[in-house]
């Protein structure tokens, strides 16, 4: 219906704005032809002749595009001639107006803007691949544009900025992703983004307008209720809206800023291993950034700065807050505030010579930079985290060379990508933060041990007929499959895939860190983590029957049906022999 739509917008803009011209042609072509007809011609046997209508179409149809073939079917009289010449200046007034008319058509920002629609829909309605829909083309939308790319998942992308979408035709991505100028909290622009498409597997909202966001999701819902809704807010009151809705996962930008900030000081070990899943550059397992104990300042309380505050309040840790428009009653008791610009006088009564670390967590670059000057100046030893707010200034912040830089958008960018790409992920996460540190060092152990140096491989497995066929049908037989069996290394059938499957998610409950002996049933899914060579070895243990028994039971059953035959054959005869023996023996 879309699709129809936008074409029949291109048709009437087409028709309004040739209107004119094509009348011009019709009637200089009109003209013309009657009047050729009409023409007295050459006198053949006393008889003047005279052209018929389809002659001289047939003229005016091959001298429009300046060819001639002569004066057909005879020779011309002096009047025909003359009318020929008056035709022929007509004839070219006519088309200069109507290329003319044509080519503002094409440069007509309308026209352009239905054709873009129309190309737009028609892309997305023959799309034939899962797919995700990204409203917003900033930062944080195109980082996670680049990370769906890498992970081989198409996204169809809408955005009110057109140079943001004309950026797309630079973009190196491993897949299609089309986009298209438009408001993307209009209906009409949602389902020519194939809202209620089949394939269609989530709508992410990423514009930096809370309220367009709200409305974007709102829509979504009406528009196709089953459709997945991943939503940045960073409004208390848009986010409470949020999460009343069914099937919606808002996702607050500062507040997850300001737990991997906790967890790099609190939580080091969890950190690090969080940001060796997310693909984090220079992360080494294992070798989490020591961050110092004790007291911190904190440079800005905006909206970043009252989640950090609030993270390192809640778990005992001491803040000094720098900010020239803070409030005091805003805060919790004890905690000390200073109202005025992050300067050297202001971090000297902070009590920069004595503490452990600060957060520069500002809206502007510029002054978290300076912040960071200053710092560095009054007191080198401490440690110093930077909010970076605009990726444009990535070189400023790396001749920076603060301790650790935290971006929102990228951080953003990757949540939302995990949500995506494998749910289990965060919920893996978000478990481990919930329990003593020394399950993650356990879980960091395994995973050196099984991954190594190598980069972590992460991937999602379904025990369903369409992921698993071979292991649901072996599962349908009464047949049990254990973790440990289905890892197994089918090349060499004592050996272990180095991958772990990290949870799996069995009726709506998640089992986290698994147990290898847990059998399995149909319908589970499963988080694996290894290699990037190990995903196609355990797909074709997943889709080969023939391998999956041999990894199950450690025997290779014949393929074919010669080699069934004969098996089945040599079964019986050592059978035979086997009763003919105990027969003998029951003799007396």
């Amino acid at each position: 219906m879309t699709q129809t739509s936008d074409l029949d917008r291109v048709a009437m803009i087409v028709l309004r704005y040739m209107r004119r011209p094509l009348f011009a042609l019709l009637f200089v072509y009109s003209v013309g032809i009657m009047g050729m007809a009409l023409m007295p011609g050459q006198v053949v046997d006393g008889e003047t002749t005279n052209m018929n209508l389809f002659h001289a179409f047939y003229f005016f149809t091959y001298t429009a595009t300046t060819t001639g073939f002569g004066e057909l079917p005879d020779g011309f009289s002096d009047e025909q001639r003359l009318w020929t010449i008056f035709c022929l200046y007509t004839g070219v007034i006519a088309w200069f107006y109507a290329l003319g008319s044509l080519i503002g058509l094409v440069q007509n920002p309308h026209f352009i803007q239905a054709m873009d629609r129309f190309r737009f829909a028609r892309k997305v309605d023959r799309n034939v691949e899962p797919f995700v829909i990204l409203c917003g083309f900033g930062d944080t939308g195109s980082l996670l544009a680049r990370g769906l790319s890498d992970h081989h998942m198409r996204a169809v992308i809408l955005d009110s900025d057109p140079e943001r979408i004309k950026a797309l035709g630079v973009r190196d991505y491993t897949v299609a992703m089309p986009g298209l100028h438009a408001d993307a909290s209009a209906p009409k622009h949602l389902l020519a983004a194939g809202v209620e498409h089949t394939l269609c597997r989530a709508l992410v909202a990423l514009t930096n307008d809370d309220d367009a966001n709200l409305k974007i999701a709102v829509m979504a819902r009406h528009l196709n209720p089953r459709l997945r809704v991943i939503c940045r807010s960073t409004s208390p009151r848009h986010e409470a809206n949020l999460r009343a809705l069914d099937n919606v996962t808002v996702v607050d930008p500062f507040e997850i800023f300001a737990q991997l900030l906790y967890w790099a000081i609190a939580r080091p070990e969890l950190h690090n291993l969080n940001a060796w899943f997310v693909g984090a550059p220079g992360i080494e397992l294992g070798v989490p950034v020591q961050v110092p104990r004790g007291n911190w300042i904190l440079c800005g309380y905006g909206r970043m700065g009252y989640w950090i505050h609030r993270y390192l309040h809640a778990n005992g840790i001491n803040v000094c807050i720098i900010d020239p428009e803070v409030d005091a009653q805003g805060t919790e008791e004890g905690t000390v505030m200073l109202q005025a610009h992050a300067d050297h006088s202001a971090l000297v009564t902070a009590g920069i010579d004595d503490a452990a670390g600060v957060v520069a967590a500002t809206n502007r670059d510029s002054d978290n930079l300076s912040t960071l000057l200053a710092v560095t100046e009054l007191n080198p030893d401490a440690f110093r985290i930077v909010r970076q707010n605009s990726h444009e200034n990535q070189v400023a912040f790396d001749a920076a060379r603060a301790d650790l830089v935290l971006q929102h958008s990228l951080t953003t960018a990757r949540r939302i990508l995990k949500l995506l790409i494998s749910p289990l992920v965060q919920e893996l996460v978000d478990w481990l933060a919930q329990h003593e540190p020394a399950r993650t060092k356990e879980l960091v152990a395994r995973l050196q041990a099984t991954v190594g140096a190598e980069p972590p491989h992460l991937w999602s497995v379904r025990l369903i007929p369409g992921e698993a066929p071979a292991v649901t049908q072996y599962l349908d037989t009464d047949g049990v499959i254990t973790l440990d069996a289905l890892c197994r290394d089918a090349r060499t059938f004592l050996d272990t895939l180095p991958c772990e499957v990290l949870a799996v998610r069995r009726e709506g409950r998640s089992i986290m860190l698994p147990d290898g002996d847990l059998p399995l049933e149909g319908g589970d899914e499963l988080l694996f983590c290894g290699v990037d060579w190990v995903e196609p070895i355990l797909q074709a243990t997943l889709h080969n029957p023939y391998t999956l028994r041999y990894v199950v039971t450690g025997v290779d059953a014949p393929r074919g049906y010669l080699f069934t035959w004969l098996e089945a054959r040599l079964w019986r005869r050592r059978s035979d022999h086997r009763q003919t023996g105990r027969r003998s023996r029951s003799r007396p």
